[in-house]
């Protein structure tokens, strides 16, 4: 039995492996009488209907990786609201034979979405100071607790200037529900996707944010409202949220070091925050999302080993200047051009379900993708992530054009290169190849059509092998939890969400003479599978979620519907698509 909570996180993570004679342990079948409520709402707290804005923004997409590119919106009731509907908010509605159901800006594994949205912040034109909680069927704010002016005024003490929280929790059973043992994995994945989304529309206002790093579980909690069992009251344990973290969004881009020491500040303040927030007029209560449920003991277990205290994080070393993004015109150079609005990009990205087993892309295309992954001061969403990169890519190249088949590496940091060379243990190439930018730390491993092999490794689904290109984001495992302890076992599947998330709008945004491009996260692989392809043993490196782009192919037996048009009046706006 394990005891420590290092040796727990890394219990869990073992027993949750798929493996080829068998996937980790699930019931096996769908009890749709069951399935939880994927809306959460609090009865009884007095709600603010956001206006719907995002349509307004006139951001272009590449201009959210250039630093000062965006200029500042003021923080105020249509600002909010257009950050909630391009981070959490609907994008579309599918619809078949009588079945309907919401897609969101943020992806969700199985689209099940066990995240939670909170924002906290001492007042803003058109919305009172409080916490709230965010509802995106609604597209609307409940409001948990109310400050009067003097805690307003407290609370805007402790907060940069014009700055505000956005706080995130999980419902772990939702994903349980569906994928059993192995669900806590993706609500970490979805964790990573939210922080991101967060990230990239705070940046299409001209805004950066910052994760409340130093903060504890325990603190996060009690700042959202989520220890309060008598507004959880007559609910399962399963439908409570645990707290996942929290990002402070300050109006201002580049994120200035003043900002990220302010968030240093925030954190040690917690116990002031929390004062706070706890004396105000609270109200509501939450709705039950399930009539009955499966308790999946390993699952808490896994809560509870990695649960985070307060702790002061170390800065991140500085990693190597690098270029500057390239900018380029539609169809150039494989950048997205003027045209593409960052609003139309986030709000139009979807999952692919499937891909044409034809469409192709150009090395630069690849190249220009890759580069979005690297962090660079300002630019989102690595910004928001305060360390440096411990998340690589083993990429499968099947359809790049100027590029060999093959196996390749990419490492996110130059730190790693020993490490990682070391366990990648097969007798591989090492070779740069020839064109791809000097600072893109791209190596082909071997040269080989491996179609079959990513297409098994990720439990047989064609959709590895049919696009240009598939991924494994693997991980500093084994040494980052010992030496860091147990709660970078949530961190690290946060990164490698958040590096989903930007290959999602990437690909969203491609102009490529090849085609149109779509993404889809792959949670379901086999995983020693591929650690033994790639020559991995041991833990010292993980993988811990997969990835693939290629040409879509629509399912033409769908329906898809504008995000809200079930709102009336001028909350409407036009279907982005």
């Amino acid at each position: 039995m394990s005891t420590t909570p290092v040796e727990r996180a890394l219990s869990y993570h073992t027993r949750t492996k798929h493996r080829l004679d068998r996937y980790a342990r699930a019931l096996g079948y769908l009890d749709w009488s069951t399935q939880p409520d994927p809306f959460r709402t609090f009865e009884g707290a007095p709600r603010l209907l956001l206006p719907l804005r995002a349509s307004g923004l006139t951001a272009a997409y590449r201009d959210l990786y250039r630093p000062g590119a965006v200029p500042t919106a003021a923080v105020d009731l249509e600002s909010i609201a257009a950050l909630f509907e391009l981070s959490l908010g609907l994008s579309a509605w599918k619809e078949t034979r009588g079945s309907r159901w919401a897609l969101r800006c943020n992806p969700s594994s199985g689209n099940l979405h066990p995240t939670e949205g909170y924002l906290l912040l001492a007042g803003a034109p058109g919305v009172p100071a409080g916490l709230y909680h965010y509802v995106s069927r609604d597209h609307a704010l409940e409001r948990r607790a109310t400050l009067d002016p003097a805690a307003a005024r407290a609370l805007a003490g402790l907060f940069p200037a014009g700055s505000f929280v956005v706080g995130l929790s999980s419902v772990h059973w939702r994903e349980a529900w569906k994928y059993g043992e192995r669900a806590f994995r993706y609500c970490q994945h979805d964790a990573g996707h939210a922080l991101a989304a967060i990230r990239y529309a705070a940046a299409a206002l001209g805004w950066s944010a910052v994760l409340l790093d130093d903060l504890g579980d325990a603190e996060l909690s009690a700042l959202l409202g989520l220890d309060r069992d008598a507004d959880f009251a007559g609910i399962a344990a399963a439908d409570r949220e645990h707290p996942d973290a929290a990002l402070l969004l300050v109006p201002a881009a580049p994120l200035a070091p003043t900002a990220l020491a302010a968030a240093r500040a925030v954190g040690a303040s917690a116990a002031e925050v929390i004062r706070v927030v706890a004396g105000g007029a609270w109200a509501g209560r939450a709705n039950a999302l399930s009539p009955s449920h499966v308790d999946w003991d390993v699952i808490e277990d896994a809560a509870l080993a990695t649960w985070k205290p307060h702790t002061e994080e170390p800065a991140a070393a500085p990693e190597a200047a690098l270029p500057p993004l390239a900018g380029g015109v539609d169809g150039a150079d494989g950048t997205p051009g003027a045209g593409a609005l960052a609003s139309e990009v986030i709000r139009t990205r979807r999952s692919a379900t499937a891909f044409d087993g034809h469409t192709s892309i150009g090395a630069e295309t690849f190249y220009a993708m890759l580069d979005r992954l690297l962090p660079r001061p300002g630019v989102p969403p690595w910004d928001a992530l305060p360390w440096a990169p411990l998340v690589h890519a083993v990429v499968f190249v099947h359809r790049v054009r100027g590029l060999a088949q093959g196996l390749y590496v990419l490492e996110r940091s130059e730190a790693a290169h020993e490490r990682l060379r070391a366990a990648l243990a097969h007798p591989f190439d090492w070779e740069r190849p020839e064109g791809c930018p000097d600072h893109l730390r791209l190596y082909r491993l071997s040269e080989a059509d491996l179609r079959g092999p990513a297409q098994i490794v990720s439990c047989h689904q064609e959709i590895a092998a049919d696009g240009a290109f598939s991924l494994g984001m693997v991980a500093d495992f084994g040494a980052t939890l010992r030496e860091r302890g147990a709660p970078w076992y949530r961190r690290l599947f946060w990164e490698a969400g958040v590096l989903g998330h930007a290959l999602y709008l990437e690909a969203e945004a491609a102009r490529d003479s090849g085609g149109r491009v779509r993404a889809t996260g792959i949670g379901c692989y086999f995983d020693d599978v591929f650690h033994e392809l790639c020559g991995i043993t041991g833990d010292a490196f993980q993988s811990l979620y997969h990835f693939t782009v290629g040409g879509p192919v629509e399912d033409v037996r769908l329906m898809t519907r504008a995000p809200y048009e079930h709102l009336e009046g001028e909350r409407r706006e036009p279907d982005p698509r």
